[in-house]
């Protein structure tokens, strides 16, 4: 984990100034966007480990026309 700056410290003391259902706010805002991040970085690795199946069907040349779509 890097280590705080000014920029951290200063949210950190913000974060601590807000009423206790603030706070639960914040906190499930940033688990969303953990989770989000999560999704996305699952999506990608679904993606590369797809492309070779997909390239299979893809690269057929009975589907050529449709590259020229």
């Amino acid at each position: 984990m890097p280590t705080p700056n000014r920029s951290d410290e200063e949210l950190l003391e913000k974060i601590k100034s807000l009423p206790p259902d603030k706070l639960s706010e914040v906190e499930d805002f940033v688990d969303f966007l953990r989770q989000r991040g999560d999704d996305r970085r699952l999506a990608r690795a679904v993606t590369r480990l797809s492309e070779d199946a997909f390239g299979r069907d893809w690269d057929h040349p009975d589907d050529a026309d449709y590259d020229r779509l």
